[in-house]
């Protein structure tokens, strides 16, 4: 039994010791680069982008965007983007190269008197040409622990904002469907009344026309008789065309 637990913890402090070690990223096959194909040209680039002028980055950029190098425009962009605030270049930091998969990512700590850069090159293995093919390339600023910590919060009240004010959006169109319903009963009544009132109005129209057709009857039996006694004659054979009422 105790030949067995021994067995046991020396099987574990094994484990334990090769997962500590782990693997060297000097010693692993990048698609055919090594870790020292990758820190050279991170040393170049390096180089080459400390002795920049903000013409030469401004006139790079547009020259690899124009011919179809998204990668190194947008390392020379990010990097203009950068350049005002790190100060002056004191040296290289640590390159830390990973693998995943089909993708290796290589970054490379640059020191400046005022604050430490990145600059991150993506490579993805291309089955066509089957060698390793830059993809992104990016310089950005190393935060700090506070840092992350204020943006993560940051990110996080924008977040909940936004969430809040969807739901008073909501919440305010949901207390319209209170409206709508009073509106459309509004509306049906309104032409309840109209329909009512129609009836009478047309009834008035109806005296009104018949009272002016009295009148003009009464005006005419009198306009014949005045005639006719002044003519002498009966008023059976007028005829009035028409009444002009001034």
């Amino acid at each position: 039994m105790k030949k067995k637990l021994s067995l046991m913890l020396c099987l574990c402090f094994m484990v334990l010791a090769m997962t500590a070690c782990g693997t060297d990223p000097k010693s692993v096959d990048y698609f055919g680069m090594s870790y020292s194909d990758i820190q050279d040209n991170m040393e170049q680039t390096v180089s080459a982008l400390v002795s920049f002028s903000d013409e030469d980055i401004q006139s790079g950029a547009e020259y690899y965007d124009s011919n179809g190098m998204a990668a190194f425009a947008h390392l020379l962009t990010s990097w203009g983007e950068t350049v005002p605030d790190l100060g002056s270049y004191q040296g290289l930091g640590e390159l830390t190269v990973t693998k995943a998969q089909k993708t290796v990512t290589a970054d490379q700590v640059l020191h400046f008197s005022d604050r430490d850069v990145v600059v991150s090159y993506v490579y993805e293995y291309n089955y066509e040409t089957e060698s390793p093919e830059l993809t992104d390339a990016s310089a950005d600023f190393v935060y700090s622990l506070g840092e992350k910590m204020e943006k993560a919060g940051m990110n996080t009240l924008m977040g909940m904002g936004t969430v809040f004010v969807v739901l008073i959006l909501i919440s305010l169109i949901i207390s319209c469907f209170k409206v709508i319903p009073y509106l459309q009963n509004k509306k049906a009544n309104a032409g309840a009344k109209k329909e009512v009132a129609d009836p009478v109005v047309d009834q008035i129209e109806q005296r009104e026309e018949a009272a002016s057709l009295t009148d003009d009857l009464e005006l005419v039996a009198v306009i014949s008789a005045a005639i006719a006694a002044a003519e002498g004659t009966s008023a059976d054979g007028f005829v009035v065309r028409s009444i002009h009422r001034r």
